[in-house]
């Protein structure tokens, strides 16, 4: 029985509700004198996904995509997408009322340059922008002789009719043996960090990084277990909490203790305040230009800083990478009977996208330590999977008919782990030209799977490896190479990062990172391989003079062999991929029985014609 939201197939967004809401949105910018205003995906928390509340981008443009941004002038107007969204953003906005513009490269603050008019007055909510992504859109605006000017109502909030009331599921203490650690030595250590600063205190406003430090979980977002609020934590460690009371339950206060105090999330402006004549730390890359301004205003003296939270959070200790491989086994299992499915009852050319979305949804929920998916399943067969982040509704909705790939997406949440896997599978018989994509993937994703690499080396400087099989036939993907991922909390977690432009945090031992290389032939199929591996500690290797870290594996599902030329595969990509499926025959098969169980032993036969 689901404890949780279905995934919805309704069709959300579309042209229609930029044409029903972009005149309300003129209107009140009238009413307030405004020339334009800035719309950005995030809320007042910076999440990638948001509660019904905040999906203001949506509302205004119809574009329902995880990253965005739009500009509304009084004579133009444009929607701005990466990569991932250009076919979804065609679909989605009507040409006659939005530009689609690229969100990278010059982005909003260029189009701002060249179309802000001059003199004219651009509003942005404070609550919703980084000062750092500020700063750009400022720019862009005074070089075409326009300001922005803050507003404390949003004009959208004011605009919008029955627009959804804040979320309020209630606040759950996480359990030490997942976490590994108790709240109070955490928040020690980040009490230590800050001192370090030479702060007196920090202002954290990541939903991650509150549950994270304070052992709490939620369910104000979906598919990510975060409760939204607000903390201060001081130099001596203690702390206080802003969150909503109806959230907080007499269990979870005798959890937090003595050295949290709880207050109304309203209050948080207040407690800001009363921070005046301290050094604060704050990062301005997370944390609203709001809470700048308040703290500026308050006379505090901010220190521009990471979040503390953010690198100790993403480093996982040892009782986060258990949890973490015992999540990915159960789930393995989930992911191995869909896959027979698929493999049998689906290439009867009658099964669509979202049937097989939910029959993966039933499989993962027959698992009683599921508490939810960690995203919305990517079902896309043929030309939708040809779309790295295709949403499959009931308009878009294909049979997997024989003749093109299937691409699944999918992950789930578990009190120890969180998953994210991709495989891709043939219906009825692949292409040569399919087969030779999908093992230039298999080649890139085997080479950042066997990476060894020093100390101080970055997302980035690995990332070539899993694009070079590609590279070196014309070839590339549009999308990052690996993102990290969080213990029970977002599938998207940093400061890590595995992509062309990759963050410059180096990898540490703990840290969870996505492999998943791909290919997209728009209008015909989509091709991508993902599993979870983690950052191991520095050894030694023989012979050699520095010691290097590297990734082990969390993921255990097969990889299609129908889709591998095994000619194309060096001896050494071979022996990965037979110990590879040794690996998940050892950890699934005692989970499966039946048919289930004599599928899975063929799928994970030797391709090198000897037994690893």
């Amino acid at each position: 029985m689901t404890h949780y939201r279905p995934q919805s197939f309704e069709v959300k967004g579309g042209p229609q509700w930029g044409r029903d809401h972009l005149p309300l949105l003129r209107a009140k910018l009238a009413e307030t004198d405004l020339d334009g205003f800035l719309i950005p995906h995030e809320d007042e928390y910076n999440n990638e996904y948001l509660p019904d509340r905040a999906e203001r981008l949506a509302w205004a443009t119809g574009f329902t995509g995880s990253a965005g941004a739009a500009v509304v002038l009084k004579d133009k107007a444009a929607v701005f997408v990466d990569g991932r969204y250009t076919v979804q953003g065609r679909a989605q906005i009507d040409p006659d009322l939005f530009s689609l513009e690229d969100l990278t490269g010059a982005g909003v603050g260029g189009w701002l340059a060249k179309n802000a008019p001059k003199g004219g007055r651009i509003g942005y909510d404070p609550k919703l922008h980084s000062p750092d992504a500020l700063d750009k859109l400022k720019r862009g605006a005074e070089k075409a002789g326009a300001e922005l000017v803050r507003v404390d109502t949003n004009p959208i909030d004011a605009a919008w009719d029955n627009q959804p009331e804040p979320p309020m599921a209630p606040l759950v203490a996480h359990p030490v043996e997942f976490a590994g650690e108790d709240h109070a030595a955490k928040r020690s250590r980040i009490g230590e960090a800050i001192a370090e600063d030479g702060a007196d205190a920090a202002a954290i406003t990541a939903p991650a990084s509150i549950a994270w430090l304070f052992n709490l979980r939620g369910g104000d977002v979906m598919r990510s277990p975060l409760p939204l609020g607000a903390a201060i934590i001081r130099k001596d460690g203690t702390a206080t909490l802003f969150v909503a009371p109806d959230k907080v339950s007499d269990e979870v206060r005798s959890h937090l203790g003595n050295e949290v105090s709880i207050r109304p999330e309203s209050e948080f402006e207040a407690g800001l305040k009363e921070l005046s004549g301290q050094k604060v730390s704050a990062d301005p890359a997370t944390a609203s230009a709001w809470v700048f301004d308040t703290l500026t205003a308050a006379d505090a003296q901010v220190v521009r800083r990471r979040d503390p939270v953010a690198l100790p959070k993403a480093m996982k200790n040892e009782a986060e990478l258990k949890g973490a491989a015992a999540a990915h086994i159960r789930d393995g299992a989930a992911l191995v009977r869909f896959l027979h499915w698929l493999d049998t009852d689906a290439q009867s050319g009658e099964v669509d996208e979202i049937t097989a979305a939910q029959k993966l949804a039933g499989f993962r929920d027959q698992i009683p330590e599921l508490r939810d998916f960690s995203f919305d399943t990517i079902s896309g067969y043929g030309a939708n999977g040809a779309l790295p982040h295709y949403r499959v509704s009931e308009a878009s909705n294909l049979k997997l008919t024989p003749g093109s790939l299937y691409l699944v997406d999918s992950g789930g949440q578990y009190p120890d782990g969180t998953t994210d896997v991709t495989r891709t599978v043939p219906i009825g018989e692949p292409t040569a030209e399919m087969r030779d994509r999908f093992t230039r993937v298999l080649k890139g994703h085997i080479a950042l799977a066997l990476a060894r690499f020093p100390k101080g080396t970055t997302g980035g400087q690995l990332d070539i490896l899993a694009r070079l099989p590609l590279y070196m036939a014309g070839l590339d993907y549009g999308h990052g190479t690996g993102h990290g991922v969080g213990s029970f909390l977002g599938v998207h977690e940093g400061p890590q990062r595995i992509a062309k432009a990759g963050s410059d945090e180096p990898l540490q031992p703990g840290m969870i990172c996505s492999n998943e290389p791909g290919y997209y032939k728009e209008n015909e199929y989509g091709i991508r391989i993902e599993n979870l591996i983690y950052v191991t500690e520095p050894e030694d290797i023989e012979d050699g003079d520095i010691p290097m870290m590297g990734f082990e594996n969390l993921t255990w599902a097969p990889i299609h062999k129908a889709l591998v030329d095994v000619h194309l595969l060096t001896p050494e990509e071979l022996a990965w991929l037979d110990a590879y499926h040794a690996g998940v025959r050892e950890h699934v098969l005692p989970l499966v029985d039946g048919e289930v169980a004599s599928w899975l032993i063929r799928a994970c036969e030797p391709v090198s014609g000897s037994t690893p």
